[in-house]
């Protein structure tokens, strides 16, 4: 059975050297890069199954990485996790905007690190495992091609809207709080704000277009798909 191959673009060599020998020892196949031109350019060449990305990294910051990965077929579905010395929460959001799915704030404990990268790849077996397609009124979420659309027409989502759009639409009606869609879109071991549902929230109505009403708010709670009746 291969490897899973793990991208790391850090430009602080000792914290590169750090991060391989310990992927390497968990069992996987690690890539290193230090600017973000080298990343692209490797995530080009090594197809691989995972990207770790700092943000603060010369050439090309990571925050601009991260949207050129999102850009390209090859890489637009594979999971990111960003590393950041910042702590701020508009880092944050922006982050998860571009399109990260993961985000962990330095300094950082290796092994907890480690525990992330697992869950965030478990995240995306799981995500790929699924085979129903739902159409509910105007919007299609197909699991299988990981597509959604409206009309027909594709939307081009971020892997957490497209998780958000997802789990909403399968259970069309019920009322999802921000922690739970944070624990069942994003995943439990994902360190994100609630106000980042929010942004992900907004910039999906965004994609959705006249379509977006479907996702409603619900006051004092969070947001739901409405049901067929409402379409």
């Amino acid at each position: 059975m291969p490897k899973i191959k793990i991208l790391v673009v850090e430009d602080d060599r000792s914290l590169a050297n750090v991060l391989e020998y310990n992927l390497t020892n968990s069992g996987y196949e690690v890539y290193c890069a230090h600017d973000g031109q080298d990343g692209l350019n490797q995530a080009r060449a090594k197809n691989p199954d995972m990207i770790v990305l700092d943000v603060m990294i010369p050439v090309i910051d990571g925050i601009e990485t991260c949207r050129q990965l999102r850009a390209e077929q090859a890489t637009r579905e594979t999971p990111i996790m960003m590393l950041t010395a910042k702590s701020e929460e508009t880092d944050q959001l922006i982050g998860f905007s571009v399109g990260a799915d993961d985000y962990v704030v330095k300094p950082f404990s290796v092994r907890v690190l480690l525990e992330r990268i697992k869950s965030l790849l478990r995240r995306r077996e799981r995500d790929l495992g699924g085979a129903d397609v739902v159409s509910i009124g105007r919007v299609k979420v197909d699991r299988v091609k990981h597509r959604a659309s409206v009309d027909e027409n594709p939307m081009d989502l971020t892997p957490s809207e497209f998780r958000l759009l997802d789990t909403m639409i399968r259970q069309p009606g019920r009322a999802f709080d921000r922690t739970e869609l944070i624990d069942l879109a994003l995943g439990a071991d994902t360190m994100v704000l609630e106000r980042t549902i929010d942004v992900h929230i907004r910039s999906l109505r965004k994609k959705m277009g006249d379509a977006a009403d479907a996702v409603e708010t619900v006051r004092g709670i969070g947001y739901r798909f409405g049901d067929s009746k409402s379409r």
